[in-house]
């Protein structure tokens, strides 16, 4: 019995080189990271600052590729039709989980044609209201609404983005009517709100920020189930008095559906290194990212749920494509 285990113990130990060069011969050349968004949005900003580290713990270039248009589904198709090896990833964002429910046509299944690597990083949604606002809080917001139904304009990054879904639950959990002003981004909505040509906004802290410090607009509330360390002074909606509105814009890594569970594992363990990263940190505080890094399965679990959820939302709030 001894000896067998003894030949076992060296059977192992003769294959543990070979896993090691199986494991070792991914990557083998620079990886394309498509990310599925216009250069400098939020999205491309957060791959920016996690390729380099990724690199580094790959041992290969990552070099960031825009492809825009579709609502994201451009650079979706992109990935979709790639080897899947490992060398071109998807750099996508929460229209991930809604665009199934909203696009027609698509050459790919969202639900079938990538593989869930890892949700990187969040970036919340706060309501914010222009300077010359009455509603100092939350709960004044929502009378206000009340008493003018359908006559606050409120614009978001655009039609069903992340701020358009955040819109729609505060008026289903509130019960008041606000009128949907979609932007091209975030920033445009910005601009629009400090001009006081808006009433309010439902956009991204990083967006916001900058007006709100300016005094050119009031931050309300944010949509997150704790309160940001850069607005500690702001409250969740929950806290605020409205429970169950907690949404936010994400970005994540997906790869082509047959790609092998060993390389998105180590593309996991890439990016949750980069993310613990003491300057990643600190760049990604300053577009208000909040860094995440779940597993792939945690990760599947989340898009399966998140699509099923939307769908739904999609449906009740009648929201529609541009």
């Amino acid at each position: 019995m001894l000896h067998r285990r003894a030949l076992a113990g060296v059977a192992a130990g003769l294959a543990l080189p070979g896993l090691a060069r199986a494991q070792a011969a991914y990557p083998t050349r620079p990886i394309r990271l498509i990310v599925a968004f216009a250069a400098g949005g939020a999205a491309d900003s957060a791959a920016r600052v996690l390729a380099p580290k990724m690199g580094e713990r790959l041992g290969v270039s990552v070099v960031v590729e825009n492809r825009t248009g579709g609502s994201g589904s451009n650079g979706g198709a992109a990935v979709a039709q790639a080897a899947p090896d490992g060398h071109t990833l998807l750099w996508d964002a929460s229209s991930h989980i809604v665009n199934p429910s909203l696009l027609k046509g698509l050459s790919f299944d969202y639900a079938t044609a990538f593989l869930p690597v890892t949700l990187a990083t969040t970036f919340p949604q706060v309501l914010a209201v222009k300077s010359e606002s009455p509603a100092r809080n939350l709960g004044e917001f929502i009378a206000l609404a009340k008493a003018r139904p359908g006559a606050l304009n409120i614009g978001t990054q655009g039609n069903a983005t992340a701020g358009h879904l955040a819109l729609a639950q505060l008026q289903r959990l509130a019960g008041i009517e606000l009128t949907h002003a979609p932007y091209r981004g975030g920033a445009d909505a910005a601009r629009d709100l400090a001009a006081g040509v808006l009433d309010g906004t439902f956009i991204t802290a990083l967006s916001a920020g900058p007006i709100a410090d300016s005094g050119r607009a009031r931050i309300l509330a944010v949509a997150t189930e704790t309160r940001l360390p850069s607005r500690p002074d702001v409250p969740t909606f929950a806290e605020a008095g409205l429970p169950g509105l907690t949404i936010a814009e994400w970005c994540a890594l997906f790869a082509p559906a047959a790609t092998p569970m060993a390389v998105a594992t180590r593309l996991h363990e890439a990016v949750s290194g980069a993310l613990a990263d003491p300057e990643v940190r600190a760049r990604l505080d300053q577009i208000v990212a909040l860094p995440v890094g779940s597993s792939p399965a945690d990760f599947a679990r989340f898009v399966r749920e998140g699509r099923e959820s939307m769908a739904t939302l999609v449906r009740e709030a009648g929201i529609r494509a541009e």
